[in-house]
C-alpha cells in the first residue's frame, strides 16, 4: 500500500472469503530473541514480517547476531548461547513494546553497556516496574528522561539473582514475560518469581512458559502469582528446537471474524484454530456471546454471520483482562449490536500506542455512537437508526495505532462511507491489512 495520508471505504454489506493470516507478532518477537539466545541455529517459518518485528530483527543484527531473511517469511536465527557478541550498543526500538521489554531484561544480564529509545510515544510507556524488578538482581538501569520511562541506558553490572524477584502485573504482562525469559540466563539456583498485585493479560504469559519450554526451559508456577525458573544446568541455557512455525496472529484474525458475522460470510482466517496458544483467540467466545455463528478446527475457525432472531448481534457486558488488543474490535463491533456492549478490564488500554480508551470513545461518537468512558472501561450503544449514522468529514483518526485503523475498517458496514486517516500505521503488525480486507468486502 502506497504511503497515502487516508483512504476511503465502504459503505459495505457483504463479507465472504478467506484469509492466511500473518504470524503472531507476539510470538514472533519472543522467539526470534529466545532463538537469537540458544544454543543452534532455529528455522522460524511464518514469522511476522511488519515494523514491530523488524526492530527486533535490526536490534539482534546489531548486537551481533545472525538474523537472515529468507523467502515466504522465513528467518533463520543463529543462536549465540546466552552471550550476545556485541556488549556496546545504541539500539532504536521505535514503538514495539514486544521488543523494547523482553530486550531490556536480556541486556541486563550481559555485563555490558547498551541505550535503548523510541519514537516518542514510547519514550510515554511505562518501563518502571520491569525496571525495579531488574534493579533487585543488581541492574544498573538509569533513565534518561522522565524517571520511569524510556529512554534508559544499562551499564555493565554483577548480576545476582536473589532467591525471589517482584514484580508487578497490573500494568503490563510485558515486564513479567521479560523476567521470565531474561533471568534463566543466569540463575545459578531456581528463582521464584512473585507477582505483586493482578496479573492482567495473563493469556500472554502462558505464551511466553510455552515458547521458553520449545527452547528446553521449564517454569513451573506453584499458584497464580509465582513462578519459578530452574537453576541453569549448563552453560546454554536455551536450546534450538530446530524448527519452530509461528502461529497467524489471533488479534489480528479477529476484524475478519467480526467481518464474517456483520457481512454474513463465511469468513474462514487460516493459520489459527480452536488450540490456539494465544489468549486472543478467546475473542471467538465473546463473538458467539453476542450471537455469531462460529465453527472451528485445526488452523482454522470461520464465522457465518448471525443465529440471534433478530438478524442482529446482542451487546454483551464481559471482563476484557485477558484479551485486551481483540477487546478493541468488539468495541467497533458494537456499533452492530442491540443494546449496550460494556468492555470492562482495560485500564492497559491507557499506555498502549495511544490511550486507547480516549481515542476509541471520540472516533466512536463520530459515527454516531452513545459512548460512555471510564478509567478501566468503555460502554458503547449503536446508532439508534440508519439517520444516526454519520461520516465525518474528518475522517476517522489512527492515532498512528494500528489497531485504531483495523478496527473502524469494520465501521464501513453501516450506511455511510468511511475515511480512515493514516491508513499506513498498519505496518506496524500488518502492513497488507487494507488489501486483504478489500479481497473479502463488497
Amino acid at each position: 500500500m502506497s504511503a497515502l495520508p487516508n483512504i476511503e471505504i465502504g459503505p459495505f454489506t457483504r463479507a465472504q472469503g478467506s484469509i492466511v493470516l500473518p504470524g503472531s507478532k507476539s510470538i514472533s518477537n519472543r522467539v526470534l530473541l529466545l532463538a537469537a539466545l540458544a544454543a543452534g541455529e532455529t528455522t522460524l517459518s511464518n514469522v511476522l514480517d511488519a515494523d514491530d518485528t523488524q526492530v527486533m530483527r535490526n536490534a539482534l543484527r546489531t548486537l551481533g547476531l545472525s538474523i537472515l531473511d529468507q523467502p515466504n517469511h522465513v528467518c533463520v536465527v543463529g543462536g549465540c548461547s546466552g552471550q550476545f557478541p556485541v556488549r556496546n550498543a545504541d539500539l532504536f526500538m521505535g514503538n514495539a513494546g514486544t521488543a523494547i521489554r523482553p530486550l531490556t531484561a536480556a541486556l541486563a544480564m550481559q555485563g555490558g553497556n547498551y541505550r535503548l529509545s523510541g519514537v516518542a510515544r514510547m519514550h510515554e510507556r511505562p518501563i518502571r516496574d520491569l525496571v525495579d524488578g531488574l534493579r533487585q538482581v543488581g541492574a544498573d538501569i538509569d533513565y534518561e528522561q522522565e524517571e520511569g520511562y524510556p529512554p534508559i541506558k544499562i551499564s555493565a553490572a554483577e548480576i545476582q539473582i536473589k532467591e525471589v524477584v517482584k514484580v508487578r502485573g497490573d500494568v503490563s504482562s510485558q515486564f513479567l514475560t521479560a523476567l521470565l525469559m531474561a533471568l534463566p540466563l543466569l540463575a545459578k539456583e531456581p528463582v521464584r518469581i512473585e507477582v505483586i498485585g493482578e496479573l492482567i493479560s495473563r493469556p500472554y504469559i502462558e505464551i511466553t512458559l510455552k515458547l521458553m519450554a520449545r527452547f528446553g526451559v521449564h517454569v513451573t508456577y506453584p499458584d497464580t502469582q509465582s513462578f519459578v525458573i530452574p537453576a541453569k544446568s549448563s552453560g546454554a541455557v536455551y536450546q534450538s528446537p530446530g524448527q519452530l512455525l509461528v502461529e497467524g496472529d489471533a488479534s489480528s484474525a479477529s476484524y475478519f471474524l467480526a467481518l464474517g458475522a456483520i457481512g454474513g460470510g463465511p469468513v474462514r482466517v487460516l493459520g489459527v484454530g480452536k488450540d490456539s496458544i494465544q489468549g486472543d483467540v478467546a475473542f471467538v467466545d465473546a463473538l458467539a456471546l453476542m450471537g455469531a455463528n462460529i465453527s472451528a478446527g485445526d488452523g482454522w475457525i470461520e464465522v457465518s454471520g448471525v443465529k440471534n432472531p433478530s438478524g442482529k448481534l446482542n451487546g454483551i457486558t464481559l471482563d476484557c483482562t485477558e484479551i485486551p488488543d481483540a477487546a478493541m474490535t468488539l468495541a467497533v463491533l458494537a456499533l452492530f449490536a442491540d443494546g449496550d456492549t460494556r468492555l470492562n478490564g482495560i485500564a492497559s488500554w491507557r499506555v498502549k500506542e495511544t490511550d486507547r480508551i480516549a481515542a476509541m470513545a471520540k472516533e466512536l461518537m463520530k459515527v454516531g455512537a452513545i459512548v460512555e468512558e471510564g478509567a478501566d472501561y468503555l460502554v458503547v450503544r449503536a446508532p439508534a437508526t440508519f439517520t444516526d449514522w454519520r461520516s465525518p468529514s474528518t475522517g476517522i483518526d489512527t492515532y498512528d495505532d494500528h489497531r485504531m485503523a483495523m478496527c473502524f475498517s469494520l465501521a464501513a458496514f453501516g450506511p455511510n462511507a468511511l475515511t480512515i486517516n493514516d491508513p499506513n500505521c498498519v505496518a506496524k503488525t500488518f502492513p497488507t491489512y487494507f488489501a486483504e480486507f478489500a479481497k473479502i468486502v463488497t
